[in-house]
């Protein structure tokens, strides 16, 4: 993918960045100790019995679906565990439960791409780039919000956590999650918000790797002062406010954007431009991995290592090409070019912004009752996704027991 550059007028970065090869040369979650490992065998025991043979508890037709086998996964059977605090029956119970709700949810047929594209055309939420670990970054940008209605919106960023997963490389498991609430932001209803912390608990456990957020309005502040106390201490590690991402060793600079987060990509987001190629990036991977999966028996405890590892990019100059956003030129400059009607503002790459700094208050936020509803689907994200679903007060555990692979 060739750039287009322009030496009258700033670069505009448009595509997402493919992921870049994994830093892990071997299976990070490989070894178990004994207790473990018979615990996970007990776990996948269950969902491959033949006499009688394994069907989803309490649903119509509830024999496993090649998508429901390939999605219990040997790394997804451990998350859960780890979730359950090693808890075998705890651990298939939430497993059930969430093979149902992909079931009846519609993660297979209803959430799809050109279902959830009414809510992608602001830039609300994005993928661009990846951690220092590999983790795929994940922004949120709470002003663009543009829709009213709540189940689509629950729906996209369902599929949006969907697509993170497809871009994680071999031994990457979890996200990097960027938030940022600079600019007036509409905000959902309290129901959405709780909505969407619940399904982050309950089906999405071990998922989160970092959540970063700038920008922080005084209500969340003290919001999140406190509930942080009841979070558990792994996941509040993951938390970090007004980072600068580049300087704290969070990110290189060739893999954030620019604006706010002090990368070197100008990005601007254009729908139609970054729409296609982000679909297109994530269904040619699962494409590979399943056929792997296929080839290797298609069946329930395959390692998400070893079909993903059959499909890996080289180092190539071809790979590395691919792995280059695309710039294409713009005759307005970076402090007044508009952005989907929003007027864009110059990067705030603050040196003093560090994460154990105070979060400041930002310009142009939203009334107290509509910043306190954010404020409850940051603390689901956070702690939801990280897998601390009792300090959330969601229904969900989903604890934090063992950390991320390889130190992620």
């Amino acid at each position: 993918m060739a750039s287009v550059k322009s030496s009258e007028s700033p670069e505009k970065v448009v595509l997402p960045i493919h992921p870049p090869q994994s830093i892990y040369k071997d299976d990070p979650r490989a070894v178990l100790t004994e207790s473990e490992q018979s615990m996970y065998d007990e776990v996948l025991r269950h969902f491959t019995r033949e006499e009688p043979v394994y069907s989803i508890p309490n649903i119509e037709k509830g024999e496993l679906l090649d998508d429901e086998k390939f999605w219990l996964s040997r790394e997804g059977l451990l998350r859960y565990l780890r979730a359950s605090k090693w808890k075998v029956a705890t651990a298939i119970t939430r497993l059930e439960s969430t093979l149902k709700w992909r079931r009846e949810y519609g993660i297979y047929e209803l959430v799809n791409a050109a279902h959830v594209e009414p809510e992608a055309v602001t830039g609300k939420e994005i993928l661009f780039g990846y951690d220092v670990k590999g983790k795929p970054a994940f922004y949120m940008i709470p002003s663009r919000q543009n829709t009213e209605e709540a189940t689509r919106q629950i729906q996209f960023a369902v599929w949006m956590l969907e697509r993170c997963v497809d871009l994680m490389e071999p031994g990457v498991e979890t996200i990097a999650l960027l938030i940022n609430f600079a600019d007036k932001a509409k905000n959902p209803s309290m129901s959405t918000a709780r909505a969407v912390l619940n399904i982050l608990q309950d089906h999405y456990p071990e998922r989160l790797g970092l959540a970063l957020i700038i920008n922080v309005p005084w209500v969340i502040t003290l919001f999140l002062k406190a509930v942080m106390p009841f979070v558990d201490p792994i996941t509040r590690e993951k938390i970090k406010f007004n980072p600068v991402v580049v300087k704290d060793g969070l990110f290189t600079s060739d893999m954030v954007m620019k604006q706010w987060w002090g990368g070197d990509h100008d990005f601007e987001y254009d729908h139609e431009k970054y729409w296609t190629e982000l679909n297109t990036l994530c269904d040619t991977r699962v494409e590979t991995w399943k056929k792997n999966w296929r080839d290797m028996g298609a069946k329930v405890g395959l390692s998400e290592w070893d079909y993903k590892k059959g499909s890996q990019s080289e180092d190539t100059p071809e790979v590395k090409a691919l792995a280059q956003p695309v710039a294409v030129k713009t005759s307005e400059p970076e402090s007044t070019q508009p952005v989907n009607g929003v007027e864009k503002k110059k990067p705030l790459v603050d040196e003093t912004r560090m994460q154990d700094r105070a979060p400041a208050q930002a310009e142009g936020t939203s009334s107290n009752a509509g910043q306190s509803v954010t404020a409850t689907t940051t603390a689901g994200a956070v702690a939801g996704a990280g897998g601390s679903g009792d300090a959330a007060g969601g229904s969900g555990g989903g604890g934090d027991a063992g950390g991320d692979a390889g130190g992620e």
